[in-house]
């Protein structure tokens, strides 16, 4: 299963949340985002409009059937959109992910329709059935692709939540892309990927996606305290909102 195939609103189920120990207060503070939450997810439901898709398409000479679903709880088109942008302006020679999907494959064309030399770029997921599918999908377009299965673990830096299992990341990130782990784990679940990013070069960007939410709000002040080297703003270019915080140089 990939991002091209139709999946329920809600995120898929990981065992892994088993890993969590969640007191009283963690359980009315998850209760209190579903209700918090149900506006944006109800938003994000619109992947974009057709005529937004086919121009994506188009301009990076994928098939018009290439991302036949968009939205939910995976990449809309306004995100599609505006990582292309910013690759095909910035041209990125180490570019990581969390969360493998339509985002990977939009990632790995804009790439080469970049014509960035021999890039790295590394997706990490915890499913490992997605992690085959992605893979063989991107193939399917001649695209090569480092997609890493990285199991959830309780998360570092004392931040809430699970976070991916990633091993050692490459140093000077140009760019990184955060779009996972699903927010019912814990609503600042996400915050985590800030113990990495002291990867991330000068003058590089990370992005985070669904940023609107109101968990995700918080993981950005929180972030904009601890990381004063980094220029951070919110920006609509899709249904759910994208953080981009770019490094000072």
């Amino acid at each position: 299963m990939t991002s091209r195939e139709s999946t329920s609103l809600f995120g898929r189920s990981d065992s892994s949340s088993r890993l969590i120990r969640r007191t009283w207060k963690d359980r009315a503070l998850l209760g209190a985002f579903y209700v918090l939450n149900g506006p944006f997810l109800a938003k994000s439901l619109y992947g974009g409009s057709k005529k937004a898709k086919r121009a994506l398409l188009e301009r990076l000479g994928l098939p018009l059937d290439a991302l036949p679903h968009t939205g939910s709880w995976k990449a809309d088109v306004g995100l599609l959109t505006f990582l292309t942008d910013h690759i095909l302006a910035n041209k990125p020679k180490v570019v990581v992910e969390f969360s493998a999907g339509a985002s990977s494959l939009i990632i790995a064309k804009a790439l080469e329709k970049a014509g960035v030399e021999n890039p790295v770029f590394i997706s990490f997921e915890q499913h490992p059935d997605f992690v085959q599918k992605t893979t063989e999908w991107l193939k399917e377009f001649g695209l090569k692709s480092d997609i890493r299965v990285a199991p959830l673990a309780p998360s570092p830096g004392g931040w809430p939540g699970l976070w991916y299992s990633h091993g050692e990341l490459p140093n000077n990130i140009d760019l990184m892309l955060i779009d996972g782990p699903h927010w019912a784990i814990h609503p600042f679940t996400r915050g985590a990927a800030a113990t990495s990013f002291g990867k991330i070069a000068p003058g590089g960007t990370v992005m985070l996606d669904d940023a609107a939410r109101p968990g995700e709000r918080i993981v950005a002040r929180r972030w904009r305290r601890a990381w004063p080297d980094f220029d951070f703003k919110l920006h609509h270019p899709g249904s759910k909102g994208t953080l981009v915080g770019k490094r000072k140089g």
